[in-house]
């Protein structure tokens, strides 16, 4: 698009001035800001930011939550041609220190006290963070050091200052380009040090238009903002497609009160990825434990109509009247109040991706009538490489190559991208830019996929963590991996296989979710490491396995692929522990090298490790949690063909 984000502001402020563009919760109370009252605060911010220094090149710093000034913030300082650089709020300052450090950033926009600390701290060390601005002024009466600006000191300094300066703002807003940089997105950091993807205004708002135009969207959608805004998906939605549609964005109070935020807003768009879905649906399975006998039969008769039928009536497609009946009252009776408890009641369009989506999850949204959809993309690609089309929702795929993408696959088998919403370089590695395109241009996924013939996506892999057995099988750890979270019961899982004999596993029990099967069974528990070494949660995380190794024993290529010994870990993987990263993604390399000893020990025959691991508490302290871990064989089954 030959445009902007600071000049799509402008034009919806001009064009709908009193629509409302973006609201917030606060005390319980829902504020809200017209186009025309967004595009005065980020005139003023833009005009205080620049009486800081802050100038075109120059790099802003957010470490926030979803709240009104931080998009407001990252679109004055695109007004001035410098970039935003969202950092994830839940990062420790060493970990911040690193992006602000690459970054070359003097300013930077926090959300709150806890925020404003950790800058401090790293400030201490680096002279180059000069300002820090910040939003909520709770805690910070008694802070009286040197740069620190609040927002509304910011927003009267900027009033001044473009008082002062007249024209300046009209001049900003006309020399803006479309192929300027317009964020630089920090990548999660899998396997070394995180880099900064620099996109454009150009290709994040034609990935934004693409979306727009296969769904829909316009100006009278609504969407609840919660995600990670150092996250992709969230610049293509909370901004990207905000600013092209024109819809309006809700930033909820606080990250706990987002289902209930959700319910009172109504979105007609939501995205979230595979976790969020699965938390709902063990929150719905763990009331209806609750309910009585006769409600539990009853929704069993309506789950059972709707896993029928329901997607296709969502798809339009020919159903018996019979059925079309009793789906309308079960509608009424089952499927309409449980979307309104989830804060569904109005979607029109949902997605999620980030991660692997169970077949059978993905199938009861879509039966209870919630469109929801998966598309695929990465921070390189704007998150926009594959949607699903309305009526070719296939559960297996990512959907097909999203409008302005071309998609090809490699001799090695690897997902290769062209289009409009590649990325412009790595921000100061042009040597890392140069290494993730081919001689034909094409970008390089990392991500190994199959094309159906339909065109639509299979993704089976991180193209570098697919490996083989010694007997030569394929092996895909992360595709292993998603089929045990399809459990809600299973969190977390980590697969080894690659130049062995067998694969072996650890794995997270879900704590809530087994927790609550605990109870319901009496079974006593002191906490996680107490529960997950219960015979009886061994047991049940034992059949979960044993469930997905009889679905590998049916997928050709992936039968010798079977879990045969398995463990259940002491203690969450954790971001805070560096076994994570941010967005959830593990820590490969790292985990098998803090886990060797119980890597031997599945490898070796042992049928029970002790083991003490070091941890990190969210106030610093650092201490640690030990256990005798009993390893347990899996159930196998011979190859078979579905079937058969």
């Amino acid at each position: 698009m030959e445009t902007t984000f600071p000049r799509l502001m402008q034009q919806h402020a001009q064009q709908r001035p009193q629509d409302p563009a973006i609201r917030e919760k606060e005390y319980g109370i829902w504020q809200t800001w017209s186009w025309s009252d967004v595009a005065r605060d980020v005139r003023y911010l833009a005009c205080g930011l620049a009486s800081l220094g802050l100038q075109q090149g120059h790099n802003l710093a957010l470490v926030s939550s979803n709240r009104p000034y931080l998009y407001m913030s990252m679109l004055a300082a695109q007004c001035l041609r410098a970039v935003p650089v969202p950092m994830y709020q839940d990062a420790v300052a060493a970990e911040m220190a690193y992006v602000l450090e690459d970054a070359n950033a003097h300013i930077a926009f926090a959300e709150d006290q806890e925020q404003v600390d950790k800058l401090l701290e790293i400030q201490q060390s680096d002279s180059r963070l000069q300002y820090i601005v910040y939003d909520d002024p709770r805690g910070m009466r008694s802070y009286d050091q040197p740069g620190l600006v609040s927002v509304a000191q910011l927003l009267e300094r900027g009033q001044q200052w473009d008082q002062a300066n007249p024209g300046a703002w009209d001049a900003w807003l006309q020399a803006g380009q479309p192929d300027d940089v317009s964020v630089i997105l920090y990548t999660s950091g899998t396997t070394g040090k995180p880099k900064g993807v620099c996109q454009t205004h150009r290709s994040f708002s034609s990935a934004a238009k693409g979306g727009m135009d296969v769904d829909g969207l316009n100006a009278k959608d609504n969407m609840i903002t919660y995600l990670p805004p150092a996250w992709v998906g969230d610049h293509l939605f909370s901004i990207a497609q905000w600013l092209v549609a024109g819809f309006t964005i809700n930033c909820p109070e606080s990250a706990e009160t987002v289902q209930i935020d959700l319910q009172e807003i109504g979105p007609t768009y939501y995205f979230a990825p595979p976790r969020v879905f699965e938390g709902l649906l063990t929150t719905v399975s763990i009331r209806m434990e609750d309910a009585s006998k006769f409600k539990r039969w009853l929704y069993g008769k309506a789950m059972g109509l709707a896993q029928r039928v329901g997607a296709d009536i969502l798809d339009g497609q020919s159903v018996g009247a019979a059925d079309r009946l009793m789906y309308a009252l079960y509608n009424a009776l089952i499927y309409g109040p449980l979307r309104n408890v989830m804060g569904f009641s109005r979607i029109r369009v949902a997605y999620t991706a980030g991660a692997a989506i169970g077949p059978e999850l993905f199938r009861f949204y879509r039966s209870i009538g919630i469109n929801l959809k998966q598309l695929y993309g990465q921070t390189e690609t704007c998150a926009y490489v594959c949607l699903q089309k309305n009526g070719r929702v296939k559960l297996n795929t990512v959907g097909e190559a999203a409008p302005g993408i071309e998609l090809k696959i490699a001799e090695s088998g690897e997902v290769l991208v062209k289009g409009v919403s590649i990325l412009k370089e790595y921000y100061k590695r042009p040597e890392a830019t140069a290494e993730i395109f081919n001689a034909e241009g094409w970008f390089l996924t990392g991500d190994a996929g199959v094309l159906d013939s339909d065109g639509q996506l299979r993704i089976i892999d991180r193209a570098k963590d697919v490996g083989k057995l010694n007997g030569g099988a394929m092996f895909a750890p992360n595709y292993i991996e998603n089929k045990l979270k399809f459990f809600p019961q299973i969190k977390e899982a980590v697969c080894f296989g690659h130049d062995r004999d067998e694969v072996c596993a650890f794995i997270n029990i879900d704590f809530e979710a087994v927790g609550n099967w605990a109870e319901k069974r009496n079974l006593p528990y002191a906490g996680y490491v107490d529960l997950a070494g219960k015979t009886a949660v061994l047991e049940l995380i034992a059949e979960c396995v044993g469930k997905i190794n009889q679905e590998l024993a049916t997928e050709e290529g992936m039968e010798a692929t079977q879990i045969k010994r398995f463990l259940v870990l002491h203690k969450e993987l954790d971001p805070d522990d560096d076994e994570l990263t941010r967005t959830r993604k593990i820590r490969r390399n790292f985990v098998a090298e803090k886990y060797a000893v119980l890597i031997d020990a599945l490898y070796g025959g042992k049928s029970e490790q002790f083991i003490e691991t070091l941890v990190k508490f969210e106030d610093g302290r650092t201490g640690s949690v030990s256990a005798t871990l009993s390893i347990l064989p899996a159930q196998t089954f011979p190859a078979a063909t579905k079937g058969a």
